[in-house]
């Protein structure tokens, strides 16, 4: 377990690395200095009796109490939750946090697939990209006049917001001003809060957009930094922070969550929670993965209920004003939408999706209301 190395001090110097990240924690006793070594999670580095220990370290209502006088969840304290905590109580405690940040209004948001397939990016989760063969319907732009029809529609259907989105890494100058001509016509027929998801565009993008109305700018991170690279290796977390930041500097809200699903440890999750937190973003969706044929996720294994629901009730501590968002993959889960509607969300993702099929907008309204939202 130990590596002895050769040391001028009496008693040996044992090295060990402890934490996830990579982190040394340094243990001093007397001539020795100790560095544990580097588990595959927190919890899996700490002793039998360091993990009771931390069972009893935190409570729900502490935490819950924390959050609600202006504290914020640090990873420790999220790691206990979505780990240690007990499930229904930590359910009952997000949505009460819901309720005391968001209120009841649940925030519906429609999208449209603007520009279809062969994207550069090597995404191991889309069947947009060019990398794999799918089914997808490849074309270079959505039709003008229909993507105002369908504006106009997404909207009388309740739906508080509409976005164009683009495959690919980044949006042509002259498809941008094509799809800038369509925000336009779209603003002078209705009053819809206009978004747009296109890659990982620059400043000059940004500006052209923000000057026709479009006031939300959506870029997922996609997964914890820790296992983004596995996923993808033709761009980074880090370009589409830099994304973000300049949008933010524009003064346009963000749009920014995830896949659940991919691989990931809970702990990663819980990474990708606190990457946002930082930001203040003011919706973060929250996928569930659509294993698609002919991706390398297609035999990806499915999470459990309680898996999805603790993720959606961590979200809602490490990030209580957020909208926490519904989005690609809802279907799987209307066995027990109640449950995680009352596990902290506010915010979902209505009508088809970019790729799959999502969810009927008409019932989705119904049906939040029915569990006691405003729409």
């Amino acid at each position: 377990m130990f590596q002895q190395t050769t040391t001028l001090h009496k008693s040996p110097i044992y090295f060990r690395r402890w934490s996830r990240k990579g982190y040394a924690v340094f243990v001093s006793r007397h001539n020795e200095v100790v560095i544990s070594e580097c588990a595959t999670s927190i919890t899996q580095g700490l002793t039998p009796k360091t993990k009771k220990s931390l069972k009893s370290m935190y409570s729900v209502s502490q935490l819950e109490e924390k959050v609600l006088s202006g504290g914020l969840i640090n990873e420790q304290e999220a790691l206990w939750l979505a780990l240690e905590a007990d499930k229904e109580t930590l359910y009952a405690a997000a949505n009460r946090l819901r309720l005391h940040f968001c209120g009841n209004r649940m925030d519906l948001c429609t999208i449209m697939n603007a520009k279809s397939g062969k994207c550069s990016e090597d995404c191991k989760w889309c069947s947009q990209s060019a990398y794999y063969k799918t089914n997808v319907k490849v074309y270079e732009l959505i039709d003008h006049q229909e993507a105002v029809k369908q504006a106009q529609i997404n909207k009388n259907a309740g739906a508080h917001k509409f976005s164009l989105v683009t495959s690919g890494r980044d949006i042509s100058h002259t498809n941008l001003d094509k799809l800038c001509k369509i925000y336009e016509d779209i603003a002078k027929t209705n009053d819809i809060h206009l978004c747009a998801s296109m890659g990982l565009v620059d400043k000059p993008k940004l500006e052209k957009l923000k000057a026709v109305g479009v006031k939300m700018y959506h870029c997922n991170i996609e997964t914890a930094p820790s296992l983004f690279p596995k996923l993808c290796s033709t761009h980074t977390i880090e370009e589409k922070l830099e994304t973000l930041r300049t949008a933010r500097e524009l003064g346009m809200t963000l749009c920014c969550g995830g896949i659940i699903g991919v691989g990931e440890t809970m702990e990663q999750r819980v990474e990708m929670a606190m990457t946002l937190q930082p930001l203040n973003i003011e919706s973060i969706p929250l996928n569930l993965l659509s294993a698609i044929p002919g991706t390398d996720l297609q035999n990806a294994e499915p999470i459990t209920d309680d898996e999805i629901l603790t993720t959606f009730a961590m979200f809602r501590f490490v990030n209580p004003r957020s909208g926490i968002r519904f989005a690609s993959g809802r279907i799987k889960i209307q066995h027990m939408q109640e449950r995680a509607l009352k596990a902290g969300m506010n915010a979902a993702l209505i009508g088809d999706l970019l790729t799959t099929i999502g969810t009927k907008m008409h019932e989705d309204v119904v049906n939040f209301r029915k569990a006691g939202f405003e729409c």
